[in-house]
Order: C-alpha cells, then structure tokens, then sequence
C-alpha cells in the first residue's frame, strides 16, 4: 500500500547503526517519522535519538540470536505498540578467495544475511498483524541478479533473500501485508569500505536512502538502483550463460 501523503508511518528498522540504515534513519526521522533502530552496537542510534525524543525507539538486536530479536520487538511494542513499516537491513559481507570455501563462512554470511531475515519476521508478528496497509521490506543485493566472483556466500544470501520476500509476498498480500525487496549497486558504507576493488556507479549511503524513501512510498515490488548499474546486471543475467560468465569474470577482480 503507498504511504498517505503527510502521514506518520511507525518504522523498525534492523540495522541501523551504520551506512543505509543510519541514513534511513536520520531522513526518516527528520520527514517526522516514529523510528524504532536496532543494531547489536547501538552507540551512534542513542545520539541520533537525543536529537528526536519524542519520535524514536533505541532497541538493540542480534538478527542471529532469537532471543535478542524477540526482546528487541518487545521493546518496540513496549514504545509505540505496532509497525507500518519492517526494513531488515542487517547484513555482512565475506569474500571467497580462488573457490577457498570454508563453510563456517558461508554459515556466518547466511545466518545474518537470510536466517536473521526469518528470525526477525517471525518475532515481528505481534507488531505487523495489528492492522492494514503493512510493508515488510528486505535489503537485498543487485549481486543477487547474477553470479559475481568472491560472492559464492554474499550472493547466495541475498539471492535466498530475495527468492524469500518475492515468495512471501504471494501469501502475504492476501492479508493486504506488502513485500518490498531492495537491490542496491554499489554503495558507500563501512562495509564497502572493506573492498579490495573498483566500485563501478557507486553512490553515497544519503542517496541510497532517498531511492529507497522514495520506492517504498510507492510500494514498489522491487526497488533497485542506480539504475545505469542494475539495469546493466539484469542485461547481463539475461545473456547464455557462458557468455555471461565470460564477462562477469572480468568485472570484479580481486
């Protein structure tokens, strides 16, 4: 459902700490937003929330740990009593070097990055069944378009991710819940800082945030950007195979 026009939506969202969900934050807040941000470091969430007493909710949250997710809804039940708005944006990143696959990696990055994802949908029931017009959106990946090399447990994740949310919504948009999937390019957070190579079209956390205020506002299914950038990932993933894999294999080096 798209958002009324000068209405104040509940928001939670999951990680929020740093890069897009500390910027989805600070715009959401400032548009006059109620804001519940979770993140297992909450530091930087309590000094945003001094500057908006009256609209924010601190509520620390471990997406791997099921207990630490359901005191975390309790806490933002406790503060504003349901959501309109789920964001999960929790996630990490770890790179497989020359097919060096080491399964307690690609446990850690699915557990985060797709796990966390169920736990926190599970938890938030009690928040989201409350009443119309709810949205439950997930930070994918536009590495979920295709595969990219070093991305064997990062893509897998966010593959499963978005397979999840486009699935979920099948069931939940008869309970008139919508489902929102989030597929960035590149884009400036201490995660990506992190990398080891070139980031073609890469975008500032601020701007990522304002695509995805404004995706969401429309209730669009898919809200991917920048477009010069997803737009070439879905050509690509639409190539045979071979030749598709030819080209990705040039396009990240290590």
């Amino acid at each position: 459902m798209k958002w009324k026009a000068n209405a104040s939506r509940t928001i939670w969202i999951i990680g929020a700490s740093s890069g897009i969900g500390l910027a989805l934050s600070e715009q959401l807040l400032k548009q006059g937003h109620k804001v519940a941000m979770s993140a297992r470091r909450t530091g930087k969430l309590g000094e945003l929330a001094g500057e908006y007493p009256d609209q924010e909710c601190v509520a620390p949250c471990d997406v791997t740990d099921r207990e630490s997710v359901q005191k975390a809804v309790q806490r933002v039940q406790k503060c504003f009593g349901h959501v309109d708005t789920l964001i999960f944006n929790a996630g990490i990143c770890e790179y497989i070097d020359d097919g060096d696959v080491k399964a307690s990696v690609v446990e850690k990055v699915i557990n985060t990055n797709f796990v966390g994802l169920a736990n926190v949908i599970e938890a938030a029931k009690p928040l989201l069944k409350a009443h119309s017009g709810v949205q439950i959106a997930a930070v994918s990946s536009s590495a979920a378009f295709l595969p990219l090399p070093r991305a064997e447990a990062y893509g897998a994740s966010k593959a499963a991710v978005s397979y999840f949310m486009h699935t979920l919504r099948l069931a939940m948009q008869k309970k008139g819940i919508s489902v929102n999937v989030i597929c960035p390019g590149f884009v400036k957070t201490p995660l990506t800082d992190q990398n080891d190579f070139d980031m073609p079209c890469l975008i500032s956390a601020e701007e990522a945030a304002e695509q995805i205020i404004a995706g969401l506002q429309r209730d669009k299914r898919e809200i991917h950007f920048p477009h010069r950038f997803t737009r070439f990932l879905k050509l690509l993933s639409a190539l045979p195979l071979g030749l598709q894999q030819r080209l990705t294999g040039s396009l990240v080096k290590a």
